[in-house]
Formats: C-alpha cells, structure tokens, sequence
C-alpha cells in the first residue's frame, strides 16, 4: 500500500470488514456472495453521503445553469478584476448559490471514496471471490462487460446535471465515460463493480432531487403546446 493508502488504513480496514460483516450476514442467509457484499455496502455509503450529495450535485447545476451569466460578466468587465468580483458575488447571492458548496462535501468525501479504491484494490477474499461471469473479483473482468457497463452508467448520470447549452460541460459528458470505461479496464472486477453500484444509486438519488423540476418542465412545455394549436386555430379560422 502506497503514502495516500497507509494515511487512509483506519477507513480501509473499516470497509474491508464492513465487506466481510455483510458477506457473513449473506452466507448465513445461504447466498455467500462478495459481489452483492460489495453491492450493499456501496448502497449504505451512498445513503449515508446522500445529504452531501444533495448539497454537492445542486450547487454544482446551479454554477452550470449560471454560466451564460458569468461570461457575460466576464466580457463585460474584463478590465476591472475588482469590480468583476463584486458583481459575480451579487448574481451568486441572487440565485442563492454559495461557489464553496459544491466543494466542500466533495472534500468530505475524497477520503471516503479514496478509502473504498484501497479497501476494493487490496482486497482479500476469505470465501470464493467469483460474481456471475467474473471468476475473481480481485482480477478483472475477462469478458471486459464491468468496464462497458461502467462507461455506460457514467454517461447517463453525467447526462442527468450537464445543461444542453453548455459546450466544455457536454465535452466532459462525453469524455468521462471514455476515461472511466479505459481504467475500468485493467481495475479489479470489485472496484468496478462498486463503481457501477455507486452509479447506479448516483442516479436515482439525481433523480430523486430534480422529479419535481422534470414535472414542472413538462407540466410548462404541455401549456406551451397547448397555446401554440389554440394559436394555429385561430390562425385557421
């Protein structure tokens, strides 16, 4: 284990028995699994970093919504760095969005998610590591599906923050799944498979924060609909 790895060994050895915890729960039960062992265990911390998340992924939509706004500030006074200050510090407070809150429980949660990367890489399996297709989770994935479906699940939950009208975003949106699918590659099948897990629950709890905004999108566009044929009516008669 590297520098990063031995500061985090208190968090590392925690997960790694929170694995073996619930692989003894599920081999009492008679379904000794470590890939579902590693599935729950991803689900627990996502449902515990869900508070964080929330704050995290809505500040984060925010600055992107924000962006138009912000270059044109930018332009606008781009040979006063003072009073550039100023004024993005006014459009922040009248979206009320604080630039820190995206970072901060991101910060809170490197630890965390750099923790569970050791604790998944240097695994050791007391039972039989094998998962579905994958005879060792340990090694990675012969049939190479973890990292495609990895790539996949990348790009649908970054699809669901980045705005349409926002270029370097939506080249991120693209190139993320990319990167993740080529590491995923040669990772062991239980890192990726934690990967898939986070998510996969990453885009319900998206979801789950933005349901009410899809619903008032559609409710507004089905009136907007509903104006136009009245408007084409009319135009008819």
């Amino acid at each position: 284990m590297d520098f990063f790895g031995s500061l985090l060994n208190p968090i590392v050895a925690l997960i790694q028995s929170g694995i073996g915890v619930i692989y003894q729960m599920l081999s009492n039960a008679g379904f000794p699994n470590y890939g579902a062992a590693i599935i729950l265990l991803t689900v627990i911390i996502k449902m515990i970093l869900y508070p964080l998340t929330v704050k995290q992924i809505k500040s984060m939509k925010g600055l992107q919504e924000l962006q138009p706004k912000m270059k044109k500030l930018q332009e606008q006074y781009k040979s006063n760095p003072q009073l550039l200050q100023q004024e993005m510090a006014k459009l922040y407070e009248s979206a009320g969005i604080n630039p820190l809150a995206g970072c901060l429980p991101l910060l809170v949660q490197m630890p965390i998610l750099m923790a569970i990367y050791y604790a998944l890489r240097d695994m050791t399996y007391a039972g039989d590591p094998s998962f579905l297709w994958v005879p060792s989770l340990s090694e990675a994935d012969p049939l190479h599906i973890l990292p495609v479906v990895s790539a996949v699940t990348t790009y649908i939950v970054s699809m669901q923050t980045t705005p349409a009208d926002n270029g370097s975003a939506k080249m991120m949106m693209y190139m993320m799944p990319l990167f993740i699918g080529w590491i995923s590659w040669s990772f062991a099948a239980g890192l990726v498979l934690y990967w898939i897990t986070m998510n996969f629950v990453q885009g319900l709890q998206q979801w789950w924060m933005f349901r009410d905004e899809k619903k008032a999108e559609k409710e507004d566009r089905s009136k907007r609909e509903q104006k136009e044929a009245k408007k084409g009516k009319k135009k008819e008669k």
